[in-house]
């Protein structure tokens, strides 16, 4: 007489499951992992790809900014050019001096009374403020081109993060 192993079935069959159990969970969690790990990669590259394009985006404002800077200093020495040439004036003369007559001249040579540059030029004073404030103006021309060129950089940067939601 054979006696029915009916509890050691009960607790094969309960074995059994809970191990199916076990190995179908892990699975299941490495197939989500593994999902992750695609959807991951593909986010990397959409922020790589993201990421270059914001990177050409600046260095386009970074040339425009640098031709436009480039502008400004041959401006500049232009106009430093045509200060020391003595082509720029702040106002020009309203009253001409005529040259003395002949007759108030004296015999001493040493006591004449002939001006160190024409009346036509300008002073050294006048030169150092023209200087001055041609120096003013193109920091001036520099600071809004840059200002201009950060406000274009952001503005590129977010129409194209903002196309991306």
């Amino acid at each position: 007489m054979f006696p029915i192993p009916l509890p050691w079935l009960i607790v094969g069959a309960l074995v059994s499951l809970f191990g199916t159990y076990r190995v179908g969970h892990h699975y299941g969690w490495l197939e989500r992992d593994n999902d992750m790990k695609i959807a991951i990669a593909k986010k990397n590259d959409e922020a790589r790809q993201i990421e270059q394009n914001m990177g050409e985006k600046l260095n386009q404002q970074s040339l425009k900014l640098q031709e436009a800077n480039d502008a400004i200093n041959k401006k500049t020495t232009a106009l430093a050019v045509a200060n020391r040439a003595g082509k720029l004036r702040l106002c020009p003369t309203s009253n001409v001096q005529a040259p003395t007559s002949a007759a108030f001249a004296s015999t001493d040579t040493k006591a004449t009374s002939e001006p160190d540059r024409q009346a036509n030029e300008p002073s050294d004073a006048e030169r150092a403020t023209i200087d001055a404030i041609a120096e003013i103006v193109a920091q001036g021309d520099k600071n809004t081109v840059a200002l201009n060129a950060c406000i274009d950089s952001y503005n590129d940067i977010r129409n194209l993060l903002n196309d991306k939601r």
